[in-house]
């Protein structure tokens, strides 16, 4: 895994790339602002990025949301001190595959991080329900475009499994009797037929629109 550190402390990054290094994860950048964060990713071309919210020149946001869109394989993961749910939402459509905060236990950091490398957003049961909340808002008329009723049977179990927070392939797989690369072919499907970047707007996507039934997470 091949990562690049976006903050604007050097401390910081000097700390986490020690971390990262310690697992084996290879840092090949390092960038403290947005600005620097978006010439990396074009240039170093990493697996992920790990984006602070609040640097100058240009915010974490514009910078995740500039290099999801010009650069779709490069995975952008917040990693911030802000618990603020508006950030939460605003990363979210900004493209970003994970919202971390900086005092997660390293642990379940690097569990986190290892997944969204296999493309399993850092998504949980709980960041569902504030996604239901956020995205209970009518959207803008983009979203008339998108029919969840091309869907298949399968590819709505898989949709539904998602929204109830089991998004990692091979809980998916689990849960469906079947295998991850199966899910991931379920997967790039939903997202394709639906106009959508990743799982989390998947999520929201089918919760806003009531694609799948809030109740029935209960």
């Amino acid at each position: 895994m091949k990562v690049v550190i976006s903050d604007d402390h050097a401390l910081f990054r000097d700390g986490l790339r020690s971390l990262l290094s310690a697992r084996g994860i290879e840092v090949i950048g390092e960038a403290g602002t947005g600005v620097e964060a978006l010439e990396q990713a074009r240039r170093l071309r990493p697996d992920i990025v790990l984006m602070d919210l609040s640097m100058p020149d240009m915010d974490g946001l514009e910078a995740t949301r500039r290099i999801t869109e010009e650069l779709p394989d490069v995975k952008v993961v917040v990693l911030t001190v802000s618990t603020d749910d508006g950030d939460l939402f605003e990363a979210i459509k900004a493209g970003a595959e994970g919202f971390l905060v900086k005092d997660l236990e390293s642990d379940k950091f690097f569990s986190l991080l290892e997944g969204v490398a296999r493309g399993e957003p850092a998504l949980t049961p709980m960041l569902a329900r504030k996604l239901l909340t956020e995205f209970a808002r009518p959207e803008a008329a983009a979203s008339k475009d998108r029919n969840p009723d091309a869907l298949t049977g399968r590819e709505m179990e898989v949709l539904h499994a998602m929204v109830e927070g089991i998004t990692s392939n091979r809980a998916l797989a689990d849960r469906l009797g079947v295998s991850q690369n199966t899910v991931k072919f379920h997967v790039r499907n939903i997202l394709d037929k639906l106009h959508l970047n990743n799982r989390a707007q998947a999520v929201g996507y089918a919760l806003r629109e009531k694609v799948v039934d809030p109740e029935e997470l209960d």
